[in-house]
């Protein structure tokens, strides 16, 4: 088989032959493949071989193994366990059997190589279960982040296992164990001593916590003056309070806020409410967002109410990934402004009131009418506006009051966090996972 037949499947209008002329080469075309690989100066990429290597299967095992271990550099390795861990369902078998291989880096790439079968089965995934405890603590990361992505549509299978792993270890599995659980069953999976080690865990760290900025991907958050947190959860409808570390409530919100926007109430289940922070008390989650198309009324009403108590509430939304900001300014039981800057097509119709002190003044800042008459603005001023309004809720929630995505250590805290059921977590339940404390 010649280097030129793998090498021509880089070529569109000759891929196709060479594909299929290599996938009935057997172990000839997987000596060709392998070379090209393990030769740093070969055009051939692993994305151009991998298909085909899928197509000969099991053949192509062996061969692959002892070039993860020959290969004389790191980027030809890298180029031939990219290859190996995509053979696909047929070589499973091999894959599970390559996890007591002699070799860590075989061990570790054989637990890729499952970790990217569509559909692993319960027998491969059990065969992951012994590396939680291996002493190469990143080959037991990874079997746990396999077992955790994975697992979850066979978790009545393996929750059973794991349990026996922090019944009787190993010791050094009991740990990535519990995040396993925790991954793929919840609470419900775990048994009430390890609930209660979590809860004393909790406890204990809250003892001495010093407050961190809640920082997430998409941050939304509700701000309320004052610390009634029992009040400000009942005007809310939130149930089931349990305290929570900042880290944990920060992680979990961060972990919700990604399923926002699929369509999923699993984003809209909890929300971690903040002990009171330099006098103010938020409640953060994607079940906050001011803008959401399912969420942006309650939202409205729900603000009009806790400030019809508390003479004030806002509501925020900003994207640190460059996703915009809205923000939501309610005083005395009626709602002053609504304004979303999100670059989605139906912003403007969610715009209520007139603009608050502080966007006119940015406004000011920029060189632009405080007026704000849009139609008589230019299209280079309101694509202007547009821009700065992007990242604005930040700053106008500091200059409204506190921002959570800016307090510290110096912050002044009174009371605990909580993490609290909202009406869609009590009807549905929450999202099962493993996060921080």
């Amino acid at each position: 088989m010649r280097a030129d037949t793998v090498r021509d499947l880089r070529l569109a209008d000759r891929r196709t032959a060479a594909a299929d002329a290599l996938a009935g080469g057997g172990a000839v075309a997987v000596e060709a493949i392998v070379r090209e690989l393990t030769d740093d100066s070969s055009p051939v990429n692993w994305r151009h071989v991998a298909p085909v290597l899928r197509r000969i299967g099991s053949t192509a095992f062996d061969p692959l193994v002892r070039a993860l271990i020959d290969v004389p550099t790191e980027e030809a390795r890298e180029r031939v366990g990219a290859a190996f861990i995509r053979l696909g369902e047929e070589a499973l078998g091999r894959y599970a059997a390559a996890l007591s291989h002699p070799a860590p880096l075989v061990r570790r790439q054989a637990v890729r190589g499952i970790r990217h079968c569509d559909e692993p089965g319960p027998s491969s995934l059990r065969a992951l279960l012994p590396l939680l405890g291996d002493p190469d603590g990143e080959l037991a990361g990874a079997a746990r982040d396999a077992l955790m992505d994975r697992g979850r549509g066979l978790a009545e299978v393996l929750v059973p296992f794991l349990r026996e792993i922090r019944r009787k270890g190993p010791g050094r599995a009991r740990a990535r164990a519990l995040s396993v659980l925790a991954e793929l069953g919840g609470e419900s999976a775990l048994s009430a001593e390890d609930v209660a080690a979590v809860e004393r865990l909790i406890r204990v760290k809250s003892l001495d916590e010093r407050p961190v900025a809640l920082w997430a991907c998409w941050n939304h958050w509700i701000a309320v003056p004052g610390g009634d947190r029992t009040g400000i959860m009942e005007t809310l409808g939130l149930t089931d309070p349990r305290p929570v570390t900042f880290a944990l409530g920060n992680d979990i919100v961060d972990s919700d806020g990604h399923d926002a926007g699929t369509g999923s109430h699993e984003a809209f289940a909890r929300v971690f409410v903040t002990p009171e922070l330099d006098g103010w008390t938020f409640v953060l989650g994607a079940w906050c967002d001011p803008c959401d198309e399912e969420r942006g009324e309650d939202v409205l009403r729900l603000c009009a109410r806790l400030s019809a108590r508390y003479g004030r509430a806002q509501a925020y939304y900003y994207g640190a990934q460059g996703d915009g900001s809205a923000w939501l300014v309610a005083e005395r039981g009626t709602v002053v402004r609504r304004y979303s800057e999100t670059g989605e097509g139906e912003d403007e119709l969610l715009t209520l009131g007139e603009p608050l002190p502080f966007e006119r003044a940015r406004r000011a800042e920029l060189g632009l009418s405080p007026e704000w008459d849009a139609a008589q603005e230019s299209d280079e001023d309101e694509e202007e506006w547009r821009a700065a309004a992007f990242d604005l809720a930040p700053e106008l929630a500091k200059a409204l009051g506190v921002s959570p995505l800016a307090i510290g250590q110096d912050t002044r805290v009174r009371g605990t966090g909580v993490l609290a059921l909202t009406p869609y977590g009590a009807a549905r339940g929450v999202p099962t996972g493993a996060y921080r404390i």
